[in-house]
């Protein structure tokens, strides 16, 4: 079975390149030689002109945000403006777990049995 693509990104350059994935080693852009972000299988690069998008790619890349496929739902939300994506990475920094599993968790303890307590 062949193995999917995913995509690297060159930010100085604006640049998206889909290559088989093969560990961790460094890959480097065919214009400028420098190194390329691993970005994930299910990024869509914006157009080169739209200053805007590679601004907000640039704050998501450097602070580690992936767009890698989850099981059937895809990456998730992404922020589409520097504001936006600003207001999203503070807001993870201040939850780190993200909110549907911290609600799962919430109501899964909301569910249990209250523990007895034998007071002889």
């Amino acid at each position: 079975m062949a193995h999917g693509k995913t995509s690297y990104v060159c930010l100085p350059c604006r640049a998206s390149y889909k290559q088989r994935f093969l560990g961790d080693h460094e890959r480097r852009c065919p214009r400028c030689a420098g190194p390329l972000l691993h970005a994930g299988s299910a990024f869509a690069a914006p157009r080169r002109r739209d200053t805007a998008a590679w601004q907000t790619l640039t704050l998501l890349l450097g602070a580690g945000v992936g767009f890698h496929k989850s099981c059937c739902g895809g990456p998730g939300y992404r922020p589409r403006s520097v504001a936006e994506a600003r207001e999203w990475l503070a807001c993870r920094e201040r939850t780190p777990a993200p909110l549907a599993r911290r609600a799962a968790e919430r109501s899964a303890a909301r569910s249990r049995p209250p523990k007895v307590v034998d007071s002889r």
